[in-house]
């Protein structure tokens, strides 16, 4: 079963070498994600199962989709989900592709991409959108030094302009008060 037919390359040829990139980025998400799902085991309370795509770019749009269904026996994640989750993960990174190919949409201007799996739990869901939280909140290291006696390197996510999804309105209308918090 083919789940992604990609955009076939323009007469003249121009397009083929990014779209030819798409597949083996997807490809290796699918890849890692069934890894991370079969090797997910809780450690503790509170810990945070973070599965997640991180697409350089000018601007970074996050996403939050239900890749894997809930977990069992206390695991956060458990099956990947074909139909609700890869494939609006896919219908995500296509038209990022798309966009990014063409030259009249957004000239200059590359759009990136945080997607974080939500694991079909609404506490999950909130969990991960923190994650777009942190690029907002500002990290003072002023008063931090490393054991050499110098600054240290503070590592600080990309910040997001708009978020895609959650898959239910209930979930996106609680990341969206969370995330109006932190204009």
């Amino acid at each position: 079963m083919v789940m992604f037919q990609p955009p076939a390359c323009r007469p003249d040829r121009t397009g083929c070498q990014r779209n030819s990139l798409f597949l083996p980025l997807l490809l290796l998400l699918l890849h890692s994600s069934l890894k991370a799902a079969q090797a997910a085991k809780p450690k503790g309370p509170g810990h945070t199962h973070l599965n997640s795509i991180r697409i350089d770019g000018d601007i970074s749009l996050g996403g939050l989709f239900p890749v894997h269904a809930r977990g069992h026996d206390g695991k956060p994640c458990g099956e990947l989900k074909k139909e609700k989750g890869i494939h609006r993960l896919e219908a995500m990174l296509f038209a990022l592709d798309r966009i990014n190919n063409d030259n009249n949409l957004l000239p200059n201007i590359t759009l990136g991409a945080r997607i974080l799996d939500t694991c079909s739990r609404d506490t999950h869901a909130l969990e991960q959108s923190l994650t777009f939280v942190q690029a907002l909140i500002e990290k003072d290291g002023t008063d931090v030094k490393c054991l050499g006696g110098g600054a240290p390197i503070i590592t600080k996510p990309e910040r997001v302009v708009g978020v895609i999804g959650a898959s239910s309105s209930s979930v996106s209308i609680m990341v969206a008060n969370i995330l109006r918090l932190f204009k």
